[in-house]
This record gives C-alpha cells, structure tokens and sequence, in this order.
C-alpha cells in the first residue's frame, strides 16, 4: 500500500493551535464546512517506520514513550506539521519533501511533540472556553446598551457606545488568545531543543527549517500588528531559538549516513508517487544513479505505465538491496496494478517476511490473492487479512478485501459484515448499518458476526481526529 491515499479523516476541531483560535472566533457553520473537507491521508509503511524511528528517542524522553502517539501524513504539499489532540503528530508530506536531512524534520517533530508534552491543547481548550464566556459576557452587556439607546430618547450616542461594546471586547480577547498562542510556541522550541539534546540530537536541523521559513515570511509580516499574530515576530523567535540551540554541546553533530540514506530513499519514494513525472526527471535527472534516484524514476516508471521497464529498474534495486522488503513491495504493487496479481504473489509473500509481517503490506497481499480469482486462494486470504485488520484496524482496504475473499467462498454473512466495517472506516455511516443490517440478518443472534453488527447499527460515526 506504498503511498497511497487512506482513510479521509476529519481533522480535530482544534486542529492546530492557530486554527483552534479562528474556530472559536468564527460562526459554527463554516466549521462544519471546513471539517468536510479535510484533505486525505497517505499511508507508507516504509515511511511511517521511519517517523517512528524519528520519534521514538524523542517521546522517551519527553515521557510519552507509552502513550501511543502516533505520525500521521497527510497528502498536501505545504510544508507544516501540527497536533490535533494529545496522540497524533500530523505532518504533510511536503515538510518530509522539503527536509533535506533527517536532522530538519525530526527537530519540527520535536517541537510538535514539545506541545504534546506542555498538555498545550488541553490548556489551549480552556483558554478558549474561558474567552467564550467572556465573549457572552460583552455582548450581553452590549445588547443592553443597544437596548438603552433604542428607547425613542434619541440618543444616538448611547447606541454607538453599545455597538463599540460588543466589537471592541471581542479584538482584546482575541489579543489575549493570540498573545497565549506565541506563548505556547515559544515554550514548545524550548521544549524540542531540551528533547533534542537529551537525546544527544542536533538542534540545528529545527533552526535551520525555521529560519528558512522566517525569511520566506519576512516580506508578508513587514509593518503587521505583533499583537494580532498567532506566532512570535520572526527575527524575535529565530533568535531566541538560536541562543538556545547554539548552547547545546551537539549543535554540530551530523545526521548518520545510514539514516541519511533512508531519508533520502523516504523523499524519492514521496517525490515518485507524487510528483509529475517531469518534475521526478527535473529533481533526479538520468545522469543521477544513486539509489534514491533509482527509486524515484522506478516508481515513476511504473505509474505512467511502462510496467515492464518499470520491473527492469525495481529488479536492479532489489540486487543492490536483496533484503529491502520494500523493494518487493514496489514489484508486486506494479504487478498488482499492472492487471498481474497472480505475479504479484511472490513477490507480496518475500515482503511481508522481510517486513516482520507488516500490515499494510500483508493487506497487499490479501488484496493480490482476492485479485488472482483464484478460490483456492481464499483461505488463505481470509487468514492473512484478518491478521492484518487485527493489527491495524483503521485501514478501510483491509475489510474490504475481506469481504472480496468471504465472498469467494460464498460466506455472505461474514462478507456483509466486513463491507459494513470497511465503510464504517470511510466515513459512510449510512451505508454501514444498512450491510450491518443485513449482516444480521444471517448471523445466528448473539454469535460474535451478530453482536459486530448491532454494535456498527448502533454506533455513531468514528471520530478521526
């Protein structure tokens, strides 16, 4: 499942700490707009093992280590990364496009997590309730100078004064939000650099990637109110975050090589699958061999339809790194979508083996034997997805599959129930009970298949945040 678009989640009310603030500032409705459009979510195994590597040193030592904070990608180009409650670190895969080593991105993931440990969320939904009741307060006390004016005594001026009431309360308490908000960034850097050198990392990379984008927003920011942004000024954050970075005894520790390669590997494989392919040839030109190279313009290969070169480079990759599970990925996933998913077997079997029976990759496999069309694969399938769907039960392709190989040997009820869970996953609540429904009405009641489906009839749309 390299790189493809997942479970379209709905992002958290406060989804970052700038929008939490414009959320409670803004009429409810176009929340609810906005939450419909949540951009979708990419999911790599290659890639998420990666940022788990990244950010396992890190929550150690911020004492997050067991909470199951988890990286999640989301499929925009943008360079940004946020926290949207207190177990998810969103990043785009723009920012992993944009950090040239592993050192710049796991310095902003460290700053994410720098919020994730302050309880910044928690304290920011406060902040946000507290400003709301003043918010009613000032109205209410408007509305009644409003009211006093209105009484036929034509004075104007008591009415103007009760209009200037309700919007002048609002632009101090939004003052006060923002000046709250700069204050939580600047105690998350703080956070991440001590993460950082704790874990004997680099701060530079966090330095670098902010600086950078501080001189992007120079122009924009030049003659704005500081009172009314939701970040420090830039010069003033930058150099704080310089004075505190340079004082760490790693600040010029180098990135390992071979953390250096994975990175570099985790960008081509992003820049592959998402990126015209002109714009893959203009980044690693023909004259570039090296092994990301190779793998972006493998992928590219494959995508635009040339399935038999395509195979040709993957199989040289595979030579290089005979142990490289996901380059067994990539020649079944080709094959797979090349219209050969019986040849897409092997290679999906020696993947999920290297892997340590990743899921993702084994719901791939499921997905190869469903397609072979061959019943006698169906068994197997059934065993491997549900492993697969035990482990990573957000994965809508995984019932779904499952519900493919039920139907192959004829067991109606049990593919009713995993098309009812699949489309749970999605978000189509409808279409959920009415296959839960129907689930039930073959499964003998109170077997585990029956009690599965009141549960989904029962329930109300998952929470994606």
């Amino acid at each position: 499942m390299t790189f493809r678009p997942a479970l379209r989640q709905k992002p958290s009310k406060f989804a970052t700490v700038t929008t939490a603030i414009a959320l409670a500032l803004a009429p409810f409705s176009a929340f609810a707009q906005e939450k419909e459009k949540g951009p979708a979510l990419l999911r790599d195994t290659e890639t998420e093992q990666l940022l788990r590597d990244y950010t396992r040193p890190v929550l150690r030592v911020a004492g997050l280590e067991k909470q199951n904070i988890q990286v999640t990608i989301i499929n925009d180009p943008a360079f940004n990364a946020f926290v949207a409650d207190g177990h998810r670190i969103f990043v785009n895969h723009g920012a992993l496009m944009q950090s040239e080593t592993p050192n710049q991105i796991i310095g902003v993931l460290a700053h994410e997590t720098g919020h994730l440990a302050g309880g910044h969320l928690a304290k920011l939904h406060e902040q946000v309730a507290a400003a709301q009741t003043q918010m009613v307060i000032a109205m209410l006390l408007g509305a009644g100078a409003l009211a006093a004016g209105a009484k036929g005594n034509g004075n104007t001026g008591l009415a103007n004064a009760g209009a200037a009431t309700l919007s002048a309360p609002q632009e101090v308490i939004r003052r006060s939000l923002l000046s709250y908000v700069r204050g939580q960034e600047e105690n998350a850097d703080r956070a991440g650099v001590k993460f950082l050198t704790a874990t004997g990392q680099s701060a530079k990379g966090m330095y670098e990637t902010f600086k950078r984008f501080t001189n992007d927003s120079l122009f924009a920011a030049h003659g704005s109110d500081p009172y009314v942004q939701s970040h420090p000024m830039p010069a003033e954050r930058v150099a704080a975050l310089e004075e505190i970075a340079h004082s760490s005894p790693y600040w010029d520790k180098k990135d390992d090589t071979a953390l250096q390669l994975r990175h570099d590997m985790m960008r081509a494989k992003i820049s592959g699958f998402m990126e015209r392919q002109d714009t893959v040839y203009r980044r690693y030109p023909l004259s570039n061999t090296t092994l990301p190279s190779r793998y972006a313009h493998a992928i590219s290969t494959y995508l635009h339809g040339d399935l038999q070169n395509a195979l040709t480079q993957i199989d040289g990759l595979i030579q290089v790194q005979p142990n490289n599970p996901y380059f067994y990925e990539l020649r079944g996933q080709a094959l797979l979508e090349g219209g050969k998913p019986a040849e897409a077997i092997a290679p999906l079997r020696k993947a999920v083996q290297l892997s340590n029976n990743a899921p993702l990759i084994e719901m791939l496999l499921g997905q190869a034997l469903v397609a072979s069309d061959n019943r006698a694969y169906a068994d197997e399938a059934i065993g491997i997805l549900r492993a697969a769907v035990a482990r990573e039960s957000e994965a809508p392709l995984g019932f779904s599959q499952l519900a493919m190989a039920y139907g192959r040997k004829g067991d109606l009820a049990e593919a009713d129930l995993a098309s009812a869970q699949a489309a749970y996953l999605r978000g189509d609540n409808k279409t959920a009970r009415d296959l839960a429904s129907r689930a039930k009405t073959r499964f003998a009641v109170g077997t585990p298949g029956w009690v599965k489906a009141d549960d989904i009839i029962s329930s109300k749309p998952p929470k994606n945040n």
